[in-house]
């Protein structure tokens, strides 16, 4: 089908790709498990300030119920004319079991590389049976529930 979560096959890997503010959101990180991602690429231009807290907690949690590797990207700096602040960097790749095994630096631009053991993936899934123990069955108030968060939160 066509799908907004594409996965594309390489001469590497089954690659994913997932935009910045789309990593606060599980669903799509999901399918793009689904899809057979075997790497989730994030490419970010996040600030500091709310959300970097939530820099190596969310990623990795997609990697944990996803079993697969994500690459998180960050720039680094700050861009002028716009004040929206300093971009933190802090770029990592973390493995299926969510550790983060590379990362760059908060404040210098660097160029992060990391050996993916694809295989890791497989091992991971044979011990965490998230994929096959799911209930899609009981996933459909995720669709029907478009705006009872957004109008009882303006209450």
């Amino acid at each position: 089908g066509n799908s907004g979560y594409p996965v594309f096959q390489t001469r590497y890997a089954r690659v994913g790709v997932y935009i910045c503010y789309d990593r606060h959101f599980p669903e799509g990180a999901r399918i793009l498990g689904l899809h057979g991602a075997e790497i989730v690429y994030n490419p970010s231009a996040t600030v500091s300030g709310l959300s970097e807290y939530l820099w190596e907690l969310e990623q990795p949690a997609h990697a944990v119920a996803n079993a697969y590797f994500v690459a998180a990207i960050n720039r680094v700096g700050t861009e002028h004319p716009w004040k929206i602040g300093e971009f933190y960097g802090k770029s990592y790749f973390c493995n299926p079991r969510g550790k983060i095994i590379a990362q760059a630096s908060r404040d210098r631009d660097e160029l992060l590389v990391a050996d993916l053991d694809l295989d890791e993936i497989q091992k991971v899934r044979d011990t965490w049976q998230f994929f096959r123990d799911r209930r899609p069955e009981s996933y459909g108030e995720i669709t029907r529930t478009l705006t009872a968060a957004s109008s009882e939160a303006a209450d």
